[in-house]
């Protein structure tokens, strides 16, 4: 695959994740986000199942992008390549399937009888709504650490601006800083996750729009001296 081709596929990608990801708190936050989460579950499988697909559309494009990159990032720095794949590929995949589980799960069982009186059933349901929020942070460290690399990887190959590498590895931090402090129940600065999603928007528009830097792939082809 030539380097414009791999370009604009990880640009579509990353726009392909980010709107499946925001279609499915759209479609699911107020249905998972409720008091009484079970009841509406079971009124709304539909909609739990439609938001399920998106998370699983979502994690697929993600995933895909370290994987498409790691024939060009592996000249920079293999570790690193392989580390990304490690990271935003396969274990951000696996918990993204995690919380998918979890609210199948919990349509299996909103439909129990006796669901909204039954205390054994209502601890179950607090379990799994308990799981999938520390699956969350997890998914946000785990999301961060693998986008570092990545831009990291940018920075190094120059395949994109300095500056729009600086962004990511600046966002990166600010969303792994934030994921710690709102895990250990420290602070909810949740808007200093943005620059991270703004960046990766802006990094999927020049990637389909001007492609890869050619200095950077003069420079993963020189033969060392």
């Amino acid at each position: 695959m030539q380097n414009k081709t791999v370009a604009r596929t990880v640009g579509a990608l990353f726009i392909t994740g980010t709107v499946a990801g925001i279609l499915s708190v759209a479609v699911t936050g107020s249905i998972l986000n409720s008091q009484d989460y079970l009841a509406k579950i079971a009124d709304n499988e539909g909609r739990v199942v439609m938001g399920a697909l998106f998370v699983l559309i979502m994690a697929f494009s993600l995933a895909m992008i370290p994987v498409i990159l790691f024939p060009i990032f592996k000249k920079y720095n293999e570790a690193l390549a392989l580390g990304a794949v490690l990271f935003r590929g396969a274990l951000e995949t696996f918990m993204y399937i995690t919380i998918v589980i979890g609210w199948i799960l919990l349509i299996a069982l909103s439909h129990q009888e006796g669901i909204a009186t039954d205390t054994s059933l209502q601890a179950t349901g607090t379990l799994l709504q308990t799981a999938g929020t520390w699956s969350a942070h997890i998914l946000a460290i785990v999301f961060s650490l693998g986008a570092l690399m990545v831009y990291c990887l940018f920075y190094i190959s120059k395949l994109i601006p300095v500056w729009l590498s600086v962004w990511g590895i600046a966002g990166a931090i600010l969303y792994l800083a934030t994921s710690l402090l709102v895990m250990f129940g420290l602070t909810d600065f949740g808007m200093l996750m943005a620059p991270l999603a703004l960046q990766e928007m802006v990094l999927a528009v020049w990637l389909l729009t001007k492609g890869f830097r050619s200095g950077g792939e003069v420079s993963a082809t020189r033969p060392k001296p």
